[in-house]
């Protein structure tokens, strides 16, 4: 409902502000700059807004903030403009305006251009552009070949490409100072983990069904392994998952190194290490074999007896309660590891030979007095005492029995 109103008749600041009071609770908006900006000159005029002391200018002003809706800031810039000028006018002056080279269908253009190809990189998404206009004569695309590669991202920022690009944004790499970047020196001593994860496919992930996550955990200096199963690579499922697994190694852990996966470089996991009194690095750039115990053991380990196939990530629990009790007591105490021997070649080259084979626990019993890597509680001869109970072939078609019947319990319902 609009109303018009003459307030001609109000002359003395007591009737404004009786006025004022009567209206406090109503809500007015001028019609358009036209209208209001007469209005508010006379009324400045009229009660002598420039003569009169600092309370009734007060009322005035919030007279007219009720009457036009002006903020009290755009109120204040209008009287200062009447008190210079004598009244108050809207600026016809344009502001200045760069000229648009870029139009909508450019922007209509390279969002289908990053839709056919999955959003290139600008210099790749540029060169098309350059192709089509130069090479295939597409007029199209006479403004966009020309594009400097930093616009083009200006573009992609815009609220039309937003709100019609069907592209996906892949996962950021993680940013937070959790980790150093290096290489662990164990310097001989066991207790320096290299941890990686392994996933178990997706296959009924429409459905709702996810695979599960093997943790793969293998010391770099007697290559004990230990893997545990979580549903969901999350720090919820994680955390009780390490603290489940880290208690298996026999010796203290000094050092966590995973590559740069969010999964183990967050702060809920760099908490638990930082409690146990772990330290946290990560895998270098361009040093793709920081971490390539692990990813060796992902394919000799986990791959070889868990398969490609799809498994349920329900059947996180029964693989952890198999790994405790099956596989990882085979992999430590009965099956051989290969250990690199160093050697200087004849053109002064570093080379290894993997000439000796022991299994974990042999390698732990080579070190020099291995009772002092020990964790408090356990002694080399409860570890002795566990590698003697079967011999290996035993182990070995143990392990594989359990397999088979937690095999037979992998269903997707």
């Amino acid at each position: 409902m609009t109303i018009t109103m003459n307030d001609s008749s109000v002359t003395s600041m007591a009737q404004l502000a009786a006025l004022l009071q009567g209206v406090e609770r109503c809500t007015f908006h001028g019609v358009s700059r036209t209208d209001a900006y007469p209005w508010i000159s006379a009324t400045l005029t009229r009660f002598r807004y420039h003569q009169v002391r600092k309370g009734a200018k007060q009322v005035i002003k919030a007279y007219i903030r009720t009457m036009t809706g002006y903020s009290d800031a755009q109120v204040t810039r209008l009287i200062a403009k009447h008190h210079k000028l004598g009244r108050v006018l809207a600026s016809t002056t344009a502001r200045h305006r760069f000229p648009r080279t870029y139009t909508a269908t450019d922007v209509a253009l390279l969002i289908a251009t990053d839709e056919a190809h999955e959003r290139l990189s600008g210099q790749a998404t540029k060169h098309i552009f350059q192709r089509a206009y130069d090479v295939y004569g597409n007029t199209s695309y006479r403004r966009l070949k020309d594009i400097s590669v930093a616009h083009l991202y200006n573009l992609r920022g815009t609220r039309q490409y937003q709100s019609h690009s069907q592209h996906v944004r892949v996962t950021k790499a993680v940013s937070v100072p959790i980790g150093q970047r290096r290489k662990p020196t164990p310097q001989g001593r066991p207790g320096y983990l290299r941890v990686d994860s392994v996933h178990q496919g997706d296959e009924l992930a429409g459905q709702g069904v996810t695979g599960v996550y093997h943790i793969n955990l293998v010391d770099e200096v007697t290559q004990w392994e230990c893997v545990v199963a979580v549903e969901k690579i999350s720090e919820h499922y994680l955390l009780p998952a390490l603290t489940d697994v880290l208690p298996q190694f026999p010796f203290v852990i000094h050092g966590f190194h995973s590559d740069n996966g969010g999964e183990f470089i967050n702060k809920v996991v760099a908490k638990l290490l930082k409690k146990l009194l772990i330290e946290q690095t990560r895998s270098r750039p361009r040093h793709s074999n920081d971490n390539g115990l692990v990813e060796t053991k992902n394919g000799a380990v986990v791959r070889k007896h868990l398969g490609h196939a799809f498994i349920p990530s329900k059947a996180a629990q029964r693989l952890s309660t198999f790994y405790q009790a099956y596989l990882n007591t085979y992999l430590n105490y009965h099956r051989p590891c290969a250990f690199a021997t160093m050697y200087i070649d004849a053109k002064g080259r570093t080379r290894k030979q993997y000439d000796t084979y022991l299994t974990p626990f042999e390698k732990l019993c080579s070190l020099d007095n291995p009772q002092q890597y020990l964790r408090h509680g356990v002694t080399m001869n409860q570890l002795k005492a566990i590698a003697k109970q079967e011999d290996d072939n035993t182990a070995a078609l143990r392990m594989q029995k359990a397999k088979k019947v937690l095999f037979t319990t992998f269903t997707t319902r």
